[in-house]
């Protein structure tokens, strides 16, 4: 049972193994009317657990011993109701999900001054006077497993994974926007594999992939007769998705009268198959995206706004990769690793990688995924400006102002280093499998092309399998 707290001056915690943070954040705190007491390390602080009740934590990630996310973890199963701020010299997206996901209240990163954490103590003074400290569920260790593409350190995005990391152990719905190709599926996904939810299905779908004749069929399913073709019943995807998450991607795309039937579904809680007179209730928490601007949408009358305020209780905004330059060579990396099955690991030239930072990438992290993994598969082991897209040299040509000497001397090669194009093309379609591990729709997705010219080329090159998985649909 949590104690209620009965002193005046609030109590924090201050736990870093730098002795000039520690009299920073001290003597800032102090100032703002906390009582202050310091540690040098988590194991210090896991003694003075009990000593007092803290209403406060502010513990550096980084420590000699055990480190930051021991001590949230400790602290938040014994002392649930005490804010814990991480503080970090090295911040990525995944641990500021991580660390609010878990219940962290907040993830400074350094260097920090003086004027921010006083803001965050007066926040942190006025969720305590208003007595509005939630209890936060222990989760177990996976939630300190980085999720497959949260990768960032940038700023822009660290804040979008701590807004991610907040909500997700909530019901609420969730909208997700920003333009196409900033990751609004692996957000999603995020928001799943870190909420209560996480055992249970989570189900995409891409409402701007499917009719409008369809989708009501597809999501909420259809008795047997009750279209030409419904020669038996249907789950639909919202029975499939029962107790988890359904992501709607694309969610501006959708009919009206389809958003009828949609908000009908979040209000009430349940569905009534096509064909249907019995509505089942289930349980379905909904995560929607488009990369429209969704107010613009509801202003010119075609998405409704019952509908945009039911699914907007919490809206993300993805930022651009152009905003997140310090990711793009994080990203770039790890796209390469995961394609580059050989030994030693691709690596970029120079000047590969100062193309990759200058370049806007209209197309945000799917163009980069798509320029990376086309590179990979044609390289020698080394990713130069030659292997990058014409688009993406074109740009660097633009820019340049000249005749295009100075990217000419970049892509310079003797003949004898350009394989034939049937090699490179075995070699491109390969690749791509194995990335996507062999799923054919994905890989026509990176490839821009469609599955019948897909599955040409596996044919042409006798591809059954890569690394022994086959393909599939």
């Amino acid at each position: 049972m949590e104690r209620t707290k009965v002193h005046k001056n609030p109590q924090v915690l201050v736990i870093d193994d730098e002795p000039s943070v520690v009299a920073l954040v001290g003597t800032v705190l102090r100032d703002e009317g906390w009582n202050v007491t310091e540690a040098g390390s988590a194991e210090q602080a896991f003694e003075m657990l009990n000593e007092q009740e803290w209403d406060a934590v502010f513990c550096d990630v980084k420590l000699g011993g055990a480190d930051g996310f021991s001590v949230l973890h400790r602290f938040k199963a014994e002392l649930p109701g005490t804010k814990v701020v991480l503080m970090t010299g090295h911040g990525t997206a995944s641990g500021a999900l991580d660390a609010t996901s878990f219940g962290a209240y907040d993830y400074l990163l350094k260097p920090f001054g003086p004027d921010e954490l006083q803001s965050l103590s007066q926040a942190l003074r006025e969720q305590l006077v208003s007595h509005q400290s939630r209890r936060v569920r222990a989760r177990g260790e996976s939630a300190y497993q980085a999720h497959v593409g949260v990768l960032g350190r940038s700023e822009a995005f660290i804040a979008v994974m701590k807004q991610v990391g907040r909500v997700a152990t909530t019901n609420l719905p969730v909208l997700l926007t920003g333009e196409s190709g900033t990751g609004k599926e692996v957000v999603a996904s995020s928001l799943h594999s870190r909420s209560s939810r996480a055992d249970q299905p989570f189900v995409a779908v891409n409402c701007g992939a499917i009719s409008a004749e369809l989708i009501e069929s597809e999501l909420f399913g259809h008795v047997k007769g009750s279209f030409t073709g419904a020669d038996r019943d249907r789950r639909g995807l919202w029975e499939e998705a029962d107790q988890g998450t359904v992501f709607l991607d694309e969610i501006t795309e959708t009919t009206p009268a389809f958003q009828v039937k949609l908000l009908r579904a979040l209000q009430e809680g349940e569905i009534r198959r096509v064909g249907s007179n019995q509505t089942q209730r289930l349980d379905v928490r909904v995560i929607a995206a488009s990369n429209r601007n969704v107010e613009e949408e509801v202003e010119a009358g075609r998405f409704r706004k019952d509908l945009f305020y039911r699914l907007n209780a919490v809206s993300i905004v993805l930022p651009p990769l152009r905003e997140r330059k310090e990711d793009i060579l994080l990203l770039a990396k790890s796209f390469a690793d995961q394609v580059y099955t050989l030994s030693p690991r691709v690596k970029f030239s120079m000047e590969a990688l100062q193309l990759l930072e200058e370049y806007p990438w209209p197309g945000n992290i799917r163009e980069l995924e798509n320029a990376v993994v086309r590179a990979t598969a044609i390289c020698d082991g080394i990713i130069r400006v030659k292997d990058l897209p014409e688009r993406v040299q074109q740009f660097f040509k633009n820019k340049s102002g000249d005749s295009g000497q100075e990217l000419e001397a970049m892509t310079s090669v003797v003949a004898e280093e350009w394989p034939k194009l049937s090699i490179i093309e075995g070699r491109y379609v390969a690749k791509v499998l194995a990335h996507t591990r062999g799923n054919k729709q994905a890989a026509a997705r990176l490839m821009e092309i469609d599955r019948k010219t897909l599955d040409r080329m596996i044919a042409r090159h006798k591809l059954a399998s890569v690394n022994g998985t086959k393909f599939s649909s």
